[in-house]
């Protein structure tokens, strides 16, 4: 199909009223889950969170239970270790039989379930203080009722993991030795369970230092193991111990703390109050955790309505409704619009973690026999690990963040980059004795390639800086999408970028450095006939191995380099500006091939095989805009997603594939409103935004990122200063949404019956720049 161009933009524009802003969109409340019957399992569980929390919440058997998840509580192994399970059981139980509700409440970030029983009516209403890690349960009912609340622990005692469960951490499939999850201590404290786990000295950072060959820097080492304790205390308003008891659950045994009401009530209250720290001393994590506590009990009303400000200025920044008067659960285009909501919320859980959210499952994992039958492990269970960090599918999910109007949203995975920024750089003069840091894919969250990956079978005389992996050797430019989203934050919502300015220029010195060494190695010359670097050997993603200039990594350099010299002036030095525009000369041309008469853009200039199902030759669409609409040689771009036999032969909506993001960007109107459609239609499971496992895990984060980028595309795009309204959006479908574009400027537009009905641009003076293209 004909990328839409500009039909009467300013006409269109004047005609439209300059209506005030909607305080929130009057269609969110459409996007609430409701069941009426309680869940089966774990699987059938809804998320609900807040700050750097999780929490899988249903009711099963009369009972009401939720995981709790946080960030960044990983253990010895580097698993993503859960914070145990809350069981609730009221007496006389109105959840055990009659009617039932369950409702996820977007707009106030909460969940609660209503039961009745006879005469009995009861709520139970759950939530998470968006800025301390505590967790509210409240119980009210129609009469007094006894109220039991169990902590749930599967880490009771050791587990020695096997096979593939080694897979959630970063042994992976090569275990050196026994490997275990060590137990949690848990014990009554007081009229509280207090649960905590607290990192052995020796972690998995030691063993991958030492397999690396790095234990001469190791001092200088950054390690988030180290002195690692994380856990929490669950108490109940007028509650006391009450035993412990053995149970099973998803054939995971666990052991069970119970806190009993002291007497019948119509109002219960529990807290679950968490707490990470780094500490040698068990003793100060308990004074801290007590802090914790005594914080939450202070003024519980205040704090509701702390979150549910938060809440309503999340959900008054972006949206996004398509069909909106046709909400109903079996239209896909509706569905689409609903399931990006629901996806946004999981992320907005993470607003203020300590690490990002994680693509494979993010906070809300469950039993993992739930997911795949024949994996009989524990609920911390997750394939590709905990502490791994794959930049590939991680971008996926932070890439929408900055047309939704959550640029704040980025710090955590921002974060996790700068520190571990010294270690990538200790990397490459360890190693190759040049500056520069090296990021490899697969890459621990202490900045060091995953061990496994890495291989302990090698040898001996490859290079120690390299991955022994025919998947992930010569792949380290996923780290560009970062420092571009790093620039980005900066121009969409005037973050400030000069923190990010040493990292992004150590990436860049990387490739500098690294491929004139590589090439002073096969030669006497640096650079190629014409000046340029040559980047071999290279990487198309995980796809075209042993590349020559891959494609994906010439758009990358050239991109970061592009947007930092268009930096505002005082933003580096005179120096740093001579240094980048030295670079940029240095960066090849693109390359492009012919296939049936068609000039294609090509994956490298060259590569000896396909290893994966990628499309990288597609990079520079997106995510580095170098083609598009309103730019030069689109044809060329849409030829490469029409007719390369690689793209047509991956082309999918599963997972991690973009495909729907190249279409929209490419104005391909009806492709992208296919695939995107599929991407964000519901899951098959009973929470519509459990999607996947794909190529990874479920709840599959980077399959959902990926359908959210593609819908903002279809909506907005923008070039230079131009905001491209509407480029890749099917006529026949309605639409209410609210976006943002660089300049900190929003866009809150209304489509009905193929007519731009309202556009509200904040600024005003940016309705200048906007260009109508629906047809």
């Amino acid at each position: 199909m004909r990328p839409r161009r500009a039909k009467s933009t300013w006409a269109i524009l004047l005609l439209l009223p300059c209506l005030p802003a909607a305080a929130q969109s009057p269609e969110l409340p459409t996007n609430n889950i409701t069941w009426t019957s309680p869940s089966r399992n774990s699987a059938e569980s809804m998320p609900c969170g807040g700050g750097d929390l999780g929490l899988n919440v249903w009711s099963e058997a009369g009972d009401v239970l939720f995981f709790a998840a946080r960030s960044g509580t990983f253990d010895e192994n580097n698993s993503l270790l859960k914070l145990g399970r809350v069981r609730l059981r009221l007496t006389p139980n109105p959840f055990e039989q009659g009617s039932f509700q369950q409702t996820l409440n977007l707009p106030q970030g909460d969940v609660t379930l209503t039961g009745t029983n006879g005469n009995t009516t009861a709520q139970v209403h759950i939530w998470v203080d968006v800025f301390r890690p505590v967790v509210h349960v409240e119980v009210s009912s129609n009469q007094p009722l006894q109220a039991e609340a169990r902590y749930e622990s599967w880490r009771h005692q050791d587990r020695i993991l096997k096979g593939k469960e080694n897979n959630q951490n970063s042994y992976k499939w090569a275990p050196q030795g026994e490997v275990k999850t060590r137990h949690d201590s848990l014990s009554f404290r007081g009229d509280a369970v207090e649960f905590v786990h607290q990192n052995r000295p020796e972690t998995v950072f030691d063993v991958t230092v030492r397999q690396q060959g790095l234990d001469a820097v190791k001092p200088q080492l950054y390690n988030p193991l180290q002195n690692l304790v994380f856990g929490g205390a669950l108490t109940g308003q007028d509650m006391q111990p009450a035993g412990t008891t053995d149970g099973q659950y998803q054939r995971t045994p666990y052991r069970g703390y119970a806190l009993k009401s002291r007497r019948a009530a119509r109002r219960h209250a529990l807290t679950l109050a968490l707490h990470t720290s780094y500490t040698p001393s068990l003793q100060q994590w308990q004074q801290e955790l007590q802090q914790t506590l005594k914080a939450a009990r202070q003024n519980p009303k205040a704090a509701r309505q702390q979150t549910l400000a938060w809440w309503r200025a999340f959900w008054q920044r972006s949206f996004i409704h398509v069909q909106p008067t046709q909400a109903a659960e079996n239209r896909p285009e509706w569905q689409a619009g609903r399931n990006y909501q629901l996806m946004r919320y999981m992320l907005g859980c993470n607003a203020f973690g300590a690490y990002p959210t994680k693509f494979n499952g993010g906070l809300f994992t469950y039993d993992p026999a739930l997911t795949d039958s024949t994996l009989r492990f524990t609920p911390d269970f997750r394939n590709w690990g905990g502490g791994t960090h794959t930049a590939q599918n991680q971008r996926l999910v932070y890439w929408p963040l900055l047309k939704s109007g959550d640029a704040a949203l980025l710090k955590p995975q921002f974060d996790f980059y700068l520190r571990i920024l010294k270690n990538a750089e200790l990397r490459s003069q360890t190693y190759w004795q040049h500056p520069g840091a090296c990021f490899t894919e697969q890459l621990e969250n202490f900045g060091l390639p995953n061990p496994a990956e890495y291989n302990w079978k090698r040898p001996a005389s490859f290079d120690r800086g390299l991955e022994y992996n025919a998947w992930l050797e010569y792949e380290w430019d996923t780290v560009l999408e970062f420092c571009l989203m790093m620039l980005d934050a900066e121009q969409y919502a005037a973050q400030d970028v000069q923190p990010y300015l040493p990292f992004i220029e150590s990436c860049l010195t990387f490739f500098d450095q690294h491929y004139q060494q590589l090439a002073r190695q096969r030669g006497a010359k640096v650079l190629d006939g014409e000046g340029h670097l040559v980047l071999y050997p290279g990487s198309g993603a995980e796809t075209y191995k042993m590349a020559y200039n891959s494609t994906a990594t010439v758009a990358g350099l050239r991109t970061v380099l592009t947007r930092l010299l268009a930096l505002p002036p005082q933003v580096g030095s005179e120096q740093q500006r001579k240094a980048w525009t030295a670079m940029l000369s240095r960066i090849p041309a693109l390359s492009f091939r012919e296939i049936d008469g068609h000039r294609l853009i090509s994956p490298a200039k060259s590569w000896e095989r396909v290893n994966n199902v990628e499309s990288p030759q597609l990079y520079p669409v997106f995510p580095w805009g170098l083609y598009g609409i309103g730019k030069a040689d689109l044809e060329t771009a849409q030829n490469t997603y029409r007719f390369d036999p690689d793209v047509q032969k991956f082309r999918s909506h599963v997972g991690w594939k973009q495909h729907n993001i190249f279409a929209a960007c490419l104005g391909l109107t009806d492709e992208a409103a296919a695939l995107t459609v599929q991407k964000l239609q519901d899951s098959g499971r009973r929470f519509p935004a459990f999607w996947g496992p794909g190529y990874d895990w479920a709840p599959d984060h980077n399959w959902g990122g990926s359908g959210m980028i593609g819908l903002q595309e279809m909506l907005l795009q923008t070039h230079d200063r131009k905001i491209l309204l509407l480029p890749a959006w099917p006529r026949a479908w309605d639409v209410h949404f609210k976006l943002h574009a660089p300049y900190q400027t929003t866009v809150e537009c209304t489509v009905q019956n193929g007519k731009v009905t309202q556009l509200l641009v904040t600024p005003e003076f940016r309705r200048a720049d906007v260009e109508v293209l629906l047809q």
